[in-house]
């Protein structure tokens, strides 16, 4: 019995430290060892494309997006707009049809999705109506920079790239502690990236501005994510998903706690699956680095919220076994009540701000793990109005 405690203690313990501190420390360490170029670019490359926007009653947003769409550098008879509409029942299709009537020069039209079944579906359904070489994707409220799809498509300089993501830039990180703890979490995450995709491919990429090849587009489960699933898919068939963060959209976090929460609750919705999404990850000898990026960027994270309790659970079998695991069973609690101190009082300081972030994430975690079971995990959501 304490052999099988031990394990467990170690083993989980080990999870929660690889991935927060010892992957990202590990991949970095790989990025100065494996020297390689950073990715190429062409900008000559200018082949065509189709920027789609994926809505859902929008009608805060989706002017200020359409006036942001007509910014775009990139060569006018070669890209079109596309703005797939999930059976929104505001006024978003109404502002819409008013702006493509407004605009008889732009290559834009409407995609009305007749069933609310989230956005994956809607890209599956409006992407069997394009026709260009390239599809870019971005979100009703994640403004693009106007270099971004030229940046994008310079990057595709090879058969085997498959996808691009862009880079998001939180606009909000300074307004409070929530999207300054967001912003500082994605900012790490951004670099890790980079490192992945230079090796060999990123292990995600993030909705608000990547591209993929109009040819090899694949219709995933609308429960399903491109954000996860793009990058998996094109790796798992060889190709490479990689990022270009020279291609930017801007984007406002979630300015109160309830709004991120339900974000990250949402980003889990299918947790379970994607902690081993695919045996064939196993294969290190086949799919190499890529089969390291994801137990330590992807599996070990998505593991996080058993780990804790695993972790907790058997410390306090083995408190009375040495000082160490004492030790550590008080700094766990510790760890906690600084989080209930930032919970139930306003204090603002940078470290329970991140304490408290990270155990909301592990919250998020098991509410995500609790809708699985209950069948409650569903492709859709209610938007979080403090990001519009």
């Amino acid at each position: 019995m304490e052999f099988f405690l031990k394990a467990i203690f170690f083993l989980s313990a080990f999870i929660i430290f690889w991935g927060m501190i010892g992957y990202p420390l590990s991949i970095k360490i790989l990025g100065r060892v494996i020297k390689k170029k950073k990715i190429i670019k062409d900008y000559s490359y200018e082949p065509t494309v189709t920027v789609m926007v994926v809505a859902h009653n929008e009608e805060k947003v989706i002017k200020t997006k359409l006036d942001n769409l007509l910014e775009i550098n990139y060569p006018k008879d070669r890209i079109k707009f596309l703005i797939a509409s999930d059976n929104s029942s505001d006024r978003t299709n109404d502002i819409v049809r008013d702006f493509i009537n407004k605009h008889t020069d732009i290559d834009i039209r409407l995609y009305e999705v007749k069933e609310r079944m989230g956005k994956t579906n809607a890209q599956n359904e409006a992407q069997k109506t394009v026709r260009t070489d390239y599809l870019v994707m971005t979100d009703a409220n994640s403004m693009l920079d106007k270099d971004s799809v030229k940046e994008l498509m310079a990057t595709f300089t090879s058969e085997d790239i498959a996808y691009v993501s862009g880079k998001l830039v939180i606009s909000n990180d300074s307004v409070n502690d929530v999207s300054n703890s967001e912003a500082s979490y994605w900012d790490s995450d951004l670099e890790i990236r980079e490192i992945e995709g230079r090796i060999q491919s990123i292990t995600a990429g993030n909705g608000a501005i990547y591209a993929c090849r109009n040819e090899s587009y694949y219709d995933f489960n609308p429960i399903n994510s491109h954000d996860a699933s793009m990058p998996l898919h094109y790796a798992l068939n060889n190709k490479r998903a990689i990022c270009n963060h020279d291609a930017i959209a801007y984007e406002k976090a979630g300015e109160t706690i309830e709004d991120e929460f339900s974000r990250k609750v949402r980003m889990n919705r299918v947790i379970l699956k994607a902690i081993l999404p695919d045996l064939r990850l196993l294969n290190i000898i086949k799919y190499k680095w890529f089969s390291y990026f994801y137990f330590g960027h992807r599996t070990c994270r998505y593991l996080l919220w058993i780990s804790h309790l695993f972790l907790l659970i058997s410390n306090v079998f083995l408190i009375e076994e040495s000082l160490f695991y004492l030790l550590i069973f008080i700094g766990q609690i510790t760890f906690y009540i600084l989080a209930l101190i930032k919970a139930f009082t306003k204090i603002n300081n940078k470290y329970l701000n991140l304490i408290y972030y990270y155990c909301i994430t592990i919250l998020a975690q098991w509410v995500g793990v609790y809708n699985i079971f209950t069948g409650k995990a569903k492709p859709f959501w209610e938007k979080a109005e403090s990001t519009r």
